[in-house]
């Protein structure tokens, strides 16, 4: 595994963001120490503990692994933090965008799997480099607790062919996977602590295995653009600012979360849920909902 990323006064060095474009991932960050990282985990859960069963229009679970920056104001805090948006920055430069964050959890002693694909296919951005995710880690991931995995230097490729499995236990919304054969000798382990962060291109082949574990593997991916990104496909896109200036133009600016499911964000969740499917939809064998409410 590598060596811990520590920065430079906070910041990617220049070594750091050469193996960031050659690789089209870097890891592992060190942006929380572990102690504030367990404090975060634990306003999670007891959010989950809160709001489980309080009559929300829809599962809790949809608003935790969707658009969760748009209703929990943890994940927007999160996504907001000076400490994660100065690596950011090294990467997409000081105008910053939240695309959106999501919870991504895999309960223990469970098959859910992320098969591997590459982001940018279903998401209406084209192959563009004007994007990161960020992924930070609440409790362990490593290879038993189903770890992502990344293919170095993929990001090279354009948006290849994928297929929609709608495999019961996969994670995404269609099954999506690549179409060609991914060696396990050219995968990467992308194996975090709580509190460290991994950054990967949109184009980067990746996917994650079952957690095997006893304990939940918990993660926060946040998608950052600049505002030189372009929606192709659907109508309208929406963004929180987070950090700079947007002088393009091409993107709806919405207001973070005050407090969790307030009404106003529970109406523009679903707003931007429905421009989202235009995008997700697109040569979709059968009709989505997104992400399914069950997982």
């Amino acid at each position: 595994m590598p060596q811990t990323t520590y920065l430079h006064e906070g910041s990617l060095s220049e070594s750091d963001r050469a193996r960031y474009a050659a690789d089209g991932f870097l890891f592992p960050i060190r942006v929380f120490p572990e102690d504030e990282a367990r404090a975060l985990r634990g306003e999670l859960e007891a959010l989950e503990a809160e709001w489980r069963d309080a009559g929300l229009p829809r599962p809790l679970n949809q608003y935790r692994r969707v658009n969760s920056h748009c209703v929990i104001p943890l994940a927007a805090r999160m996504a907001m933090d000076p400490r994660v948006l100065d690596v950011v920055e090294g990467i997409l430069g000081p105008d910053l965008m939240i695309w959106s964050a999501e919870f991504f959890i895999k309960e223990p002693r469970t098959r859910q799997i992320v098969s591997m694909h590459q982001d940018l296919t279903y998401w209406g951005l084209g192959a563009t480099d004007h994007q990161v995710t960020a992924w930070i880690a609440l409790s362990p991931a490593n290879r038993a607790s189903g770890c992502m995995d990344f293919v170095a230097g993929s990001h090279r490729n354009p948006i290849l062919p994928h297929r929609d499995t709608f495999a019961e236990d996969n994670l995404l919304s269609r099954g999506q996977e690549i179409e060609v054969e991914v060696a396990e000798v050219d995968k990467v382990a992308i194996e975090l602590q709580p509190g460290e962060m991994s950054l990967h291109h949109g184009l980067t082949i990746h996917g994650s295995g079952p957690n095997v574990s006893d304990d939940r593997r918990i993660g926060l991916a946040i998608r950052y653009v600049s505002p030189e990104a372009r929606q192709e496909i659907a109508a309208r896109d929406y963004v929180i600012l987070a950090r700079g200036a947007d002088r393009v133009g091409s993107f709806t600016h919405v207001a973070p979360p005050a407090r969790p499911f307030e009404p106003w964000a529970l109406e523009l969740y679903e707003e931007i849920l429905a421009e989202q499917n235009a995008a997700l939809a697109q040569g979709a064998a059968r009709e989505l909902s997104y992400y399914s409410a069950r997982r």
